[in-house]
């Protein structure tokens, strides 16, 4: 069901529970969309990041990435990742050397819908449903403010939102985002290529 949404935040969160994995991440509550939890799961599958969204009115999500972490980052990075919407995988797919901030998105597809997440700068991002036939689409702008535990996520909206627009919208605040900036782009490359020849250089 399509829901004109208002404004809402995210703060900052963290689990201390002994019988799992250690989580951390945002929580807060939407008037539309009820309580939203985006966690970050430290070890989970072996090393590999992940992060996941849940909330009682939006679908579990679920963001994995095997990839190259940038240094000082905890969140999984856009490399080698999957993401699965409810029990439905959702096809990525990037240009990682586009010249601008939207040449260098993420393109998703879910169910037939297209979506595009590009980075403002390293504490702002967009995510678009595409309009077609039937529907107008939907623009979520994403803005991290705040230090220490006074951080938050805000969260606005254009257009009429899906219960997966919504998850997806807040599941980037959770992932390394980094390589949709020029910077982040150019120092991947860099610290890839070092990997590389530090690989070759031991056999």
């Amino acid at each position: 069901m399509h829901v004109q949404t208002t404004p809402f935040t995210l703060g900052t969160w963290r689990s201390h529970g002994t019988n799992e994995l250690a989580r951390e991440g945002w929580r807060g509550e939407s008037p539309e969309w009820g309580e939203i939890t985006v966690a970050s799961l430290h070890g989970a599958d072996g090393g590999a990041g992940a992060t996941e969204v849940t909330g009682p009115r939006i679908p579990r999500v679920v963001f994995r990435s095997r990839g190259i972490r940038p240094l000082g980052t905890e969140r999984p990075s856009l490399n080698e990742a999957t993401l699965r919407v409810g029990g439905a995988t959702v096809a990525l797919e990037r240009n990682r050397w586009a010249a601008t901030h939207r040449g260098r998105a993420l393109r998703m597809r879910y169910l037939g819908d297209q979506y595009r997440l590009w980075a403002v700068d390293r504490r702002q991002y967009v995510l678009m449903r595409e309009a077609d036939n039937e529907d107008r689409g939907v623009t979520f702008r994403v803005k991290e403010s705040g230090i220490g535990k006074w951080k938050r996520i805000e969260v606005s909206v254009t257009g009429r939102a899906l219960e997966a627009d919504v998850a997806l919208a807040v599941l980037f605040a959770g992932v390394d985002r980094s390589v949709l900036t020029r910077r982040g782009a150019v120092r991947a490359a860099v610290r890839k290529t070092f990997l590389i020849a530090a690989d070759a250089a031991q056999t």
